[in-house]
């Protein structure tokens, strides 16, 4: 599967619609983020079964604004419409698999508790 790109009218609804989205804040003036893209790309084709998107953050001024968005690239991740992962910097391909691993392996519920149990 290929990137889509995200815009603020459809930013949520691929939060909503998809169990896990990766998002890669760049833009074209961007060394690293044209480093990154074709790993960013090869981890798309590698797992149809995960959202991958991409944020131009010179098109999309207000969106990356909205994701606090300082330094690019930027990668999110968001698990059940939750972020559970950002960190700005260009990852290698291993880096971006463990990642994906990691994120894929990530149990929800136990998140959730444990978020809960802090903010009481």
């Amino acid at each position: 599967m290929a990137t889509i790109d995200l815009t603020e009218q459809n930013f949520a609804e691929t939060l909503e619609n998809n169990q896990i989205v990766f998002v890669d804040f760049w833009a074209a003036w961007c060394g690293p983020c044209r480093m990154f893209a074709p790993t960013y790309g090869a981890a798309a084709e590698r797992h149809q079964d995960i959202t991958f998107a991409k944020v131009d953050t010179e098109a999309q001024r207000a969106l990356a604004a909205a994701a606090n968005i300082t330094s690019i690239p930027t990668l999110m991740a968001f698990k059940d419409k939750t972020l559970v992962f950002s960190r700005p910097g260009a990852l290698n391909p291993t880096g971006l698999e463990e990642v994906i691993q990691a994120v894929k392996n990530l149990d929800m519920n136990t998140l959730r508790a444990d978020s809960g149990a802090r903010n009481t």
